[in-house]
């Protein structure tokens, strides 16, 4: 695990991360042991199950968690694309499983796929910014993740086919989530998630439904960070939904 990873996570509150043996090794009879060197290492996002303390909101058991565990290691492999090829790191997300908030952006980045987890680069860092300056949420009180799992080479926009292969992998998250709100973070989140061509800016403003959960649209953070004139309307938009939250609270 190199070091921006453990910086990150140190921050986050992870106090120990278990390594997980590679297929094929079995587990010890008696007693631990320790993990071979060619042993992976699985986000620590999903790890609730070899983690312990407070990792990232993620309780060490509960429904939600296990899961949220068992879907990981149901689709981390995934090759039904050519991204799966290119990929350093599968990132499956990051955040509390049974978060009454998700915000969902478009795809991993080159931090995100060397690190195996969302929001970690320049946009990650001003994201956990947005998110804890409504004074109503820490980062990993709410749940984090993209509509695609492996970052499109260059950074460029999602294609279509890759969204409509990576989507339901994201609708499962969702249905394990069953949160409160849905942010959407930019034109690839927001068109993926409601099915439509729409532009943010005709998508934002707006309260819209997903299965029964109110979803707003907003700007992606690296939409601020290429133009700062957006973070007026993102604060808007979070003071929005920061307010239907407390509504549903009450």
């Amino acid at each position: 695990m190199n070091a921006n990873k453990l910086k990150l996570l140190k921050r986050l509150g992870v106090k120990y991360v278990a390594p997980v043996r590679p297929r094929g090794v079995s587990a010890p009879v008696e007693g631990p042991s320790p993990a071979p060197a060619s042993a992976v290492e699985i986000p620590v996002a999903i790890t609730a199950p070899v983690v312990t303390g407070a990792v990232l909101g993620i309780a060490p058991s509960g429904p939600q968690a296990d899961a949220m565990a068992e879907l990981y290691r149901s689709i981390h492999e995934c090759q039904k694309c050519p991204l799966g090829k290119t990929r350093l790191h599968f990132v499956f997300g990051s955040g509390d499983p049974a978060a009454e908030v998700v915000f969902v952006g478009e795809a991993p980045g080159a931090d995100e796929d060397e690190q195996g987890l969302p929001f970690v680069g320049r946009a990650g860092q001003l994201l956990t910014k947005i998110i804890e300056s409504t004074k109503t949420w820490k980062r990993e009180e709410v749940f984090i993740c993209n509509v695609l799992k492996c970052r499109p080479p260059g950074n460029r926009t999602p294609q279509p086919d890759e969204v409509e292969i990576c989507r339901p992998y994201l609708e499962a998250q969702l249905k394990i989530i069953h949160p409160k709100i849905i942010v959407a973070m930019g034109a690839s989140a927001a068109q993926a998630l409601l099915k439509t061509k729409e532009a943010v800016g005709k998508l934002r403003g707006n309260w819209h439904d997903l299965d029964g959960v109110p979803l707003r649209v907003t700007y992606h953070p690296a939409a601020l960070l290429r133009d700062p004139s957006y973070k007026r309307s993102v604060w808007d938009d979070m003071k929005i939904i920061t307010s239907r939250y407390q509504e549903l609270k009450s």
